[in-house]
């Protein structure tokens, strides 16, 4: 276990009252894709002592039900798509569009390049214009937590003609960059080394958390956030308390205030203990 540094927030001047869980490699792990007994115990301990806990992943709303049907533990919230969908099970609803333009050139992009696959993620529904061996081995990465693969090729060309949350195409670092540089109001996020979730360049996972904070009345010294890929930097920046899993990404830990263990060895459960806010 490392500590970046010491003399940051080791201790918080407020209790934590909240804590935003990344999913994949975070609460889930990649290699038994199933979710720590260890973890699973923390995520009880924070519920009975009525600190909230949340999702805050790169998911789409209709990718979440995979993971939720293995949790024993209600949350209290969810932030899906890099902070672009926010909801709850009492009505709580927020979101944030892909503005259509953008989604246009996208969609444009991707025509001049018939063989890179991207994934359309809507409201109610998350699509690809079609797979090939690429997706297909990414997809086989998340085991049992990858949610199942719809090909809609029409509806992908057809984009602009609905609400779009986010979309996550299969590309290069270079290719990325070329389709954000053409775009308004794009940014890119990856978690995955085979593709990138293309947002809007004003949302991201903080977005979404300060989302909950206003509807609940946190401010920022009193929410923890734990996550391990490269869409997890600024929600564990944004946090007053970012913790980095032990098999994060190095750009993550560099950007968190501490750096548990991985999540195969009880990463969420020891960075809770370390910082007093739940007990072994």
């Amino acid at each position: 276990m490392t500590h970046y540094d010491d003399a940051m927030k080791s201790a918080t001047s407020s209790p934590i009252k909240a804590v935003f869980f990344d999913i994949d490699g975070t609460l889930t792990s990649f290699a038994t894709h199933s979710i720590p007994q260890s973890t699973i115990h923390a995520l009880k301990k924070l519920k009975e002592l009525g600190i909230k806990i949340f999702i805050c992943s790169g998911r789409g709303p209709s990718y979440m039900d995979v993971i939720l049907d293995m949790m024993p533990v209600e949350f209290d919230g969810f932030v899906g798509t890099n902070g672009q969908y926010c909801f709850d099970n009492h009505g709580f609803l927020e979101r944030q569009y892909m503005d259509r333009e953008d989604v246009g050139i996208i969609v444009d992009w991707l025509a001049k390049h018939p063989e890179i696959p991207a994934n359309f993620v809507e409201e109610d529904r998350a699509y690809f214009n079609f797979i090939n061996d690429i997706l297909r081995n990414a997809w086989k990465s998340l085991g049992g937590t990858a949610p199942k693969v719809l090909v809609d090729g029409n509806r992908a060309q057809h984009a602009t003609d609905h609400d779009m949350l986010q979309i996550s195409a299969y590309v290069n670092d270079e290719q990325q960059k070329e389709i954000i540089s053409l775009c308004h109001n794009v940014s890119g996020v990856r978690w995955h080394p085979s593709f990138v979730d293309l947002i809007p360049a004003d949302g991201g996972k903080p977005a979404g958390m300060q989302r909950f904070m206003k509807h609940y009345g946190f401010d920022q010294s009193q929410v923890m956030a734990f996550g391990d890929g490269g869409n997890d930097i600024t929600m564990l920046q944004f946090a007053g308390i970012g913790v980095a899993m032990g098999n994060a990404t190095d750009d993550v830990k560099s950007a968190a205030d501490w750096v548990t263990d991985s999540v195969d060895d009880d990463g969420v459960m020891n960075a809770l203990v370390h910082f007093g806010v739940i007990s072994q």
